[in-house]
């Protein structure tokens, strides 16, 4: 029979190792890669790069894991891009629902072969379960699909479960509003292009970008050059008057000595 002494300390003992239990540990990755090949790859680092131009104000991230419950770690998911809008720009090394506030407001899944069916399967049902506002899925190739499916489809949440949203042709272009992030989406070579709804200009590709930026210092550096020969040609007409100049001082001075004494220069 445990002593009244014994009994006592029990609560006081479990306190103790309830103190010092230690935190649970989030890990940000799981040593898989990003993607499963470029066409994915560049497909999700041009989405994610062009999202956090049109909004710089937003957590636009890739690859990253999102949990969905504290303390349980396995209680995760990892969407190809996603974007969280009102919560700031800052890194962060996981996406944390109950620190954020709230799931993300847009998610793309990137079509890969081994990927695709669980993308537009149990990945759909989930985010929708969690509450993600807008699912989208693409498949850079248009190979990856099943035939019939289009390359890009984007769906808003409604009654606890994705509807589609409609696209339009625009000058050609088969245009998706997202409504939640402002703006039309189309695919672009195998690639996306966003276009802002309300102005109807297209968010630029950083390599669009690179390359404009790399123009302009090739422009910076041509002008350069121009200035340096222009100097140079001025340095060299100044030298030769100088020399004109002077060659004509001397004759003027032979002159007035001719003058003076009859001869010649």
């Amino acid at each position: 029979m445990p002593s009244p002494l014994s009994a006592a300390a029990a609560p006081a003992a479990a306190n103790v190792h309830a103190a010092r239990a230690e935190p649970v540990f989030y890990p940000c990755s799981d040593g898989k890669p990003m993607a499963d090949n470029m066409w994915q790859a560049e497909a999700i680092l041009n989405a994610m790069v062009d999202l956090m131009g049109a909004h710089p104000q937003a957590m636009v991230a890739a690859d990253i894991f999102v949990y969905l419950e504290e303390g349980n770690r396995n209680n995760k998911i990892v969407p190809d891009v996603l974007v969280g809008l009102g919560l700031g720009a800052h890194k962060r090394r996981s996406y944390y629902v109950w620190e954020e506030g709230k799931p993300p407001d847009w998610v793309l899944e990137v079509a890969s072969p081994r990927t695709q069916a669980e993308d537009r399967g149990s990945k759909r049902r989930r985010y929708a379960g969690i509450g993600v506002p807008e699912y989208w899925l693409f498949d850079p190739t248009g190979d990856v699909y099943p035939r019939g499916t289009p390359d890009l489809l984007g769906f808003k949440l409604g009654g606890g479960e994705y509807v589609p949203l409609e696209s339009r042709l625009v000058d050609g272009h088969r245009l998706i509003r997202s409504e939640v992030l402002g703006l039309d989406v189309r695919k672009d070579g195998e690639l996306l292009r966003f276009r802002d709804a309300a102005t109807g200009r297209d968010v630029r590709h950083w390599s669009e970008i690179a390359a404009d930026e790399k123009q302009a210092q090739r422009a910076v550096e041509r002008e350069s050059i121009h200035a340096e020969r222009e100097a140079a040609r001025a340095e060299r007409e100044a030298a030769a008057r100088s020399a004109v100049q002077a060659r004509v001082a001397e004759l003027e001075a032979a002159l007035r000595r001719r003058s003076r004494t009859g001869r010649s220069p």
